[in-house]
């Protein structure tokens, strides 16, 4: 990461802070979630900027990079190429309390992003970034117990490939990173997610560990359409000063080879039932 970005984040972090504590002490006339409602409505009503949203960007890609494509370790989504509305949506809840993220919220307060205008830019412009095809994924041991599972209680909404659905927002999840869905579907199911669709929540209920990790292995590997991936060495080129190994440090070194393979087994294993869709 460039010194400018660092400071860029630093600063952020410290008005956001501001920001809590002043936005702790004003009185709550609304819901967090009507409060994220309205915004969502207005920020739909809005003719994205592109050049706005490659500007209001640099904000994001402290954490999120340039490309939009987050870590395979789970600690950032990827966020290129995830609709529009979902991308709206999110921020509004995480802007309006409605969704806790502390690492984000004093990236997306209003002084910091911006207000209405710059949501519907910034969103616009992630949601035409193209995507990396080697996002992280899971073990791939029970893969088949992840399509079944898949089938019976995912794709009704998020769709047979993955794809998500712009019109009720309901996020793209083709592509995503193993560990970070693991983590969203932990939050999910315990509450701490509070923004989180009733319906899935009582969708999960009866998932078993081995059912979450097969089904979420499944779910990483599903591939976007080609139109949305980047070509092989891809980067951003709206951000050609940005550093992409600050201090000269490497990156993690592969997971040694049969690490996380399943032991070999004369039958094949002895899958617990789907359970039944909600």
């Amino acid at each position: 990461m460039s010194r400018h970005a660092f400071a860029i984040g630093l600063s952020i972090a410290l008005s956001g802070l501001v920001s809590t504590a002043a936005y702790a002490q004003e009185p709550a006339s609304e819901s967090p979630a009507e409060t994220a409602r309205l915004e969502y409505e207005q920020v739909m009503t809005l003719t994205p900027d592109l050049e706005n949203g490659r500007k209001v960007y640099l904000t994001c890609a402290v954490c999120h990079r340039p490309e939009g494509w987050g870590a395979p370790d789970g600690a950032y989504p990827q966020i290129a190429g995830q609709l529009r509305t979902v991308i709206i949506k999110q921020l509004a809840d995480i802007r309006a309390r409605n969704r806790d993220n502390p690492l984000m919220y004093p990236f997306s307060v209003p002084r910091i992003l911006g207000g209405p205008q710059s949501v519907a830019d910034v969103a616009a412009y992630v949601a035409q970034l193209p995507m990396t095809p080697e996002n992280g994924v899971g073990p791939g041991v029970d893969l088949p117990l992840g399509k079944d599972v898949y089938t019976e209680h995912c794709s009704k909404c998020h769709g047979e490939n993955g794809e998500g659905n712009e019109a009720e927002h309901i996020p793209a999840i083709a592509g995503q990173h193993y560990l970070y869905l693991m983590r969203q579907f932990d939050a999910i199911r315990t509450g701490r997610r509070k923004n989180s669709d009733p319906k899935m929540v009582k969708q999960i209920d009866g998932f078993t560990p081995l059912h979450q990790a097969a089904v979420l292995d499944y779910t990483s590997r599903l591939r976007p359409p080609e139109s949305k991936l980047a070509e092989t060495g891809w980067t951003n080129p709206d951000f050609p000063a940005y550093v992409r190994d600050p201090m000269g440090v490497p990156p993690m070194p592969p997971m040694p080879a049969g690490l996380l393979e399943a032991p070999a087994s004369a039958e094949p294993p002895a899958y617990p039932s789907v359970p039944p869709a909600r």
